[in-house]
């Protein structure tokens, strides 16, 4: 898929193809979908689209089945392994799957011919669907796979109720012996739980022990010999069953041929419907194909969008007019226009339906390049410009008569003068080679040229004025104006700008701007900037500040602030010390280590002195006394 078809969006269109299919092996084909460059087979395919669309309508979905189990069971079986009952099981629902498609098919010849001639393609799996179904289910062979089988199981239910007919008689014969008296299976063997003190007495071999020893689990004497033929007719049951399966399997390979043919047809019939459903999921519509030089889209919809939201889009282009030029305000639906009309036509000359009115005609074109978005790239060293430049030079090279080019905003990016020199040269080569090519601008310039060119159509996006709002509706044959100051407004634009931005439109920006409009606020800035220090000054720090003593790294607290020649009052490990202030780093301000009234007596003060403070603070006390202690000096 290349670049153009992805900036279209024609991948998206693909995925839900692929998801309109039950087989994992039509959605690896429908993922190779891509326009047809052939007419005839153009119009067929959007005719077998038709057609599926017509019978899903009428019959309803077609009973598909997936593929993928038979084809690994088939290839199994061709390569000489056995299948499974699971895996036959499987082949058994595809032979039904096969039939009631057969049936579908049958019935759909009142509503469309071509498709139910497909039946023909589809072989008789009858007999094989029966006797799987007959002979197994999905984890068993069943009695009924031959009568051998039926035989050795009767035989096996009649040996197991002697065994379990003679252990009753052993119960009632040795009770008190018996730990209990249940009947179990220890390794397939049917036993009886024996207490440990009787294992002597009891008759019989010990086949297992209870967990705690105290029980022995014996085989009595007398079924041992209905037991060994128990265990004989277990062998040849499962070497019938065996010899059922290698049958079956052997009956898969064989109908091999058949069941390819069914597999390619079932999945031919899966993309053909998948196709259908799309149509009918989007309300799409066929277009005529042609391989004229014609576009017409009537009442068309961009597929991707809501269609509730989607405003129709119409236009028509033909010989000797080659090319669109559309104008129009930002936010209008031009870029929307282009993809419209490029997705539409990649969709129509893949076969495929598209959501559009009657009468709509699809021209068939070579290849269908474009330049739509932003083509900046940052690991490719682009610029806007450049990247958009790079998309037509290659457009540009790969261009025939039958291309059509969709540009957007052709010429941006860039010097608006050699922007618009650019454009208009990139435009009238296109012109030259008479390919089909729409085009959106706001350049003036563009415009200008688009309404004074041979063949060369202009067009506009509507917008209502009155409402400021794009009507998203394309006017064939007038210009319109980008209305970029409006739309500001619409968006909330502060209106002392929008009248600035009306006065340099008018008078050009040389003009002084008009004061009558106050300015916009301006928020507080939110960053946090270091301080920057006079020189011979110093930081004095608070009290409460974390502090890191140096050279020693010892964590204080800061008592008292620096003073005017630099001496700062610390708390270290109880002790009051004065240190000058360049002995100090700031771990964490007293700021963000405690509320704004803290009493920071909790921490410098001794218990002694803050309960004679409390105790001044309520009455005179002759006893009360406060010691304080000066910060004894430290070697700077």
């Amino acid at each position: 898929m290349t670049q153009d078809m992805l900036s279209l969006g024609f991948d998206r269109i693909i995925e839900r193809l692929q998801d309109m299919a039950v087989t994992r092996s039509a959605r690896r084909i429908l993922g190779d979908t891509e326009p047809i460059l052939n007419e005839n087979l153009c119009r067929a395919r959007t005719e077998e689209t038709t057609s599926a669309r017509r019978v899903i309508e009428n019959a309803g979905a077609p009973p598909l089945a997936e593929t993928d189990r038979i084809e690994a069971g088939l290839a199994s079986a061709l390569q000489g392994g056995v299948l499974s009952p699971a895996e036959l099981c499987s082949a058994a629902r595809f032979c039904t799957a096969v039939r009631r498609l057969r049936r579908y098919l049958k019935g759909a010849a009142g509503y469309d011919a071509a498709i139910a001639s497909w039946h023909t393609e589809l072989p008789e799996l009858d007999p094989l669907e029966e006797d799987i179904s007959r002979s197994v289910r999905e984890d068993a062979v069943l009695d009924d796979a031959s009568p051998a089988l039926r035989d050795l199981r009767r035989r096996q239910a009649f040996v197991e109720q002697g065994i379990r007919d003679k252990l009753d008689q052993v119960i009632l014969h040795h009770k008190n012996e018996l730990a209990d008296t249940y009947l179990t299976r220890r390794g397939g063997v049917f036993v009886l739980p024996v207490q440990k003190r009787f294992q002597s007495r009891f008759p019989g071999r010990a086949v297992d022990t209870s967990g705690k020893g105290s029980t022995v689990f014996m085989e009595p004497s007398a079924v041992q010999s209905l037991r060994q033929e128990l265990e004989q007719l277990l062998i040849d049951i499962d070497l019938e069953e065996r010899r059922v399966l290698w049958t079956l399997t052997d009956r898969v390979a064989a109908e091999a041929g058949p069941l390819k043919a069914a597999i390619r047809v079932l999945t031919e019939l899966d993309v053909l419907f998948a196709r259908g459903k799309l149509s009918l999921e989007m309300n799409a519509r066929p277009a005529e194909i042609t391989s004229e030089r014609r576009l017409r889209l009537a009442d068309a919809r961009h597929p991707l969008l809501d269609p509730a939201a989607c405003v129709p889009l119409s236009l028509e282009l033909s010989l000797p007019d080659a090319g669109i030029a559309v104008t129009g305000p930002n936010t209008g639906g031009k870029t929307v226009c282009l993809k419209t009309v490029g997705l539409l036509t990649l969709m129509a000359q893949s076969g495929l339906h598209i959501p559009c009115g009657e009468g709509t005609v699809i021209g068939m074109m070579d290849r269908v390049l474009c330049d739509i978005g932003d083509s900046q790239s940052i690991s490719q060293n682009l610029s806007t410009f450049s990247g958009h430049m790079t998309n037509v030079i290659r457009i540009l090279r790969d261009c025939s008569r039958d291309s059509l080019v969709l540009l957007d905003e052709l010429g941006s990016g860039t010097d608006p003068a050699e922007g618009s020199g650019l454009a208009a040269a990139i435009l009238e080569e296109l012109l030259r080679r008479r390919c089909f090519f729409m085009v959106t601008t706001h350049d003036p310039q563009i415009k200008q040229w688009a309404e004074h060119t041979q063949h060369v159509v202009s067009a506009r996006m509507a917008f209502d004025q009155g409402t400021l709002r794009p009507l998203y509706r394309l006017e064939l044959g007038k210009s319109g104006e980008s209305c970029a100051i409006e739309i500001a407004s619409r968006l909330g634009m502060d209106e002392g700008l929008l009248a600035r931005a009306r006065q340099v439109a008018d008078l050009g920006p040389e003009t002084k701007p008009e004061g009558r409009h106050p300015p916009m606020p301006v928020p507080a800035s939110r960053l946090q900037r270091r301080a920057v220090r006079r020189e011979g000054s110093f930081e004095r720090f608070a009290m409460g500040d974390s502090v890191l003593l140096l050279p020693d790294k010892k964590n204080a607290i800061v008592y008292s602030p620096a003073d005017d020649k630099g001496n700062v009052v610390i708390q270290l490990r109880g002790q009051k010390l004065t240190v000058r202030h360049n002995r100090l780093k700031l771990l964490v301000p007293a700021s963000e280590l405690y509320p704004p009234d803290y009493d920071f007596s909790i921490i410098f003060d001794t218990v002694a002195n803050r309960k004679a403070a409390h105790t001044m603070a309520r009455k005179f006390d002759p006893d009360a006394v406060v010691v304080l202690k000066e910060g004894k000096t430290t070697d700077t």
